[in-house]
């Protein structure tokens, strides 16, 4: 996990036999519950897979990119107006950014 003030990059929150390995999905919403509680929003980078977002009140904002792969242009556009509208409604508003593994897009 990578962390600054107001963004936190991690892996895939997880469930079944993955959250052996990665973030469990419960223990993240948990996390971003206890902390950051009305005031986060999840980006899944991951085109490969997702998950119910009820875990996350439903502020969770998908972007379909590739793994491995360079992502277009209007995606990254699209994700940092995303991450600016929303950072700039609060000052306690923080981002929680993932893909499969924390590290690659």
């Amino acid at each position: 996990v990578f962390s600054t003030d107001r963004i936190i990059a991690m892996s895939f929150p997880s469930s079944g036999k993955q959250s052996f390995y990665r973030n469990p999905i419960e223990e993240v919403a948990r996390f971003l519950d206890t902390k950051h509680a009305d005031h986060y929003k999840v980006y899944n980078l991951c085109s490969e897979k997702g998950y119910d977002p009820k875990y996350f009140h439903y502020r969770v904002e998908r972007i379909f990119i590739d793994d491995h792969n360079v992502p277009a242009l209007q995606d990254m556009l699209k994700f940092t107006a995303s991450v600016r509208e929303w950072m700039s409604q609060d000052d306690k508003n923080i981002v929680a950014i993932h893909c499969k593994g924390g590290k690659g897009r």
